[in-house]
């Protein structure tokens, strides 16, 4: 059985192992979490939706005033090398990461200073069928983060913090509200579902704009579901028909209980909802077309 160890990965240009890779101490992102990341899901050896997960690593290149050391092309010739370095397992998930590099610890940045660029590929972590059957409990929590949720920056003790006031409670996610409205979990993007219609936040600072918000609108289209974005006020969490959250690796999951309490009305409160059941399936099909 592989190892985490043994999973393949690219450091500043040479290929190695993870459990082989080091970094300088003195590296901004091992000091100060000085540095972006992204997230891109792989079926079939074909990484979905690349293009819009390298324009998402641009946006947070570009936002945390990091140059793009390798571009679309680049980006894509790497990842794709990745793939081909993990021949048992078809899905995949790829991690890409760039810091600002190897300097004195000084909180100004640094000129001329290589940024370190990392990447590795690993088994996709696919969610268990009875998870799904089921779903999810998640707990609300105020959103105590930084400003600048928009940057997929490796900056995370907010969003660990957030995430561990679910473990603490024996739930799966953390759904964070600023100022009595929704913004996101600790991992995932969060909708809710109204007289049969998908609800997300509107884009902002305070979250980060997931790959999977166009795609969800996109099968909303082809589903002929309704789909808004408007800010959601925390109440609505729990008077929603479903609620519903979407990630990279989650791709779109029912959160059944929300605060102890089930959600949803009637027969199928505290169940996986008709619309998730929807989106569900049409995202399985789209993840496997020939062109993605």
């Amino acid at each position: 059985m592989t190892t985490w160890t043994d999973l393949p990965c690219v450091l500043n240009g040479q290929e190695t192992t993870l459990g082989c890779a080091q970094v300088s101490v003195m590296d901004r992102g091992f000091l100060f979490g000085d540095g972006v990341y992204d997230v891109v899901p792989v079926y079939a050896r074909r990484p979905f939706r690349l293009e819009a997960h390298l324009a998402r690593l641009a946006r947070s290149l570009a936002a945390a005033r990091l140059n793009d050391p390798l571009g679309r092309a680049g980006w894509a010739a790497l990842l794709h090398g990745l793939v081909a370095r993990l021949p048992d397992h078809a899905d995949q998930c790829l991690y890409v990461q760039v810091t600002r590099g190897v300097a004195m610890r000084q909180h100004a940045m640094p000129i001329d200073v290589p940024p370190t660029v990392f990447a590795y590929a690993m088994p996709f972590p696919t969610v268990p069928s009875e998870v799904r059957h089921r779903g999810v409990s998640c707990v609300t929590a105020r959103d105590f983060r930084w400003e600048r949720g928009d940057i997929k920056s490796i900056s995370m003790l907010g969003n660990v913090l957030a995430r561990q006031m679910s473990v603490d409670q024996g739930a799966y996610e953390t759904i964070m509200v600023r100022e009595g409205y929704l913004t996101e979990a600790s991992s995932s993007n969060v909708w809710i579902v109204q007289d049969g219609a998908l609800i997300g936040p509107p884009a902002s600072h305070h979250l980060l704009e997931g790959v999977r918000v166009e795609l969800l609108a996109e099968l909303c289209e082809e589903l002929h579901l309704g789909f808004n974005r408007r800010p959601i006020p925390e109440r609505e969490l729990a008077t929603a028909d479903e609620v519903l959250l979407s990630s990279a690796t989650k791709e779109v999951l029912a959160v059944t209980t929300l605060d102890g309490e089930p959600v949803g009305h009637g027969a199928l409160r505290g169940k996986p909802g008709p619309v998730y059941a929807r989106l569900y399936e049409a995202y399985q099909q789209h993840k496997r077309q020939p062109l993605l």
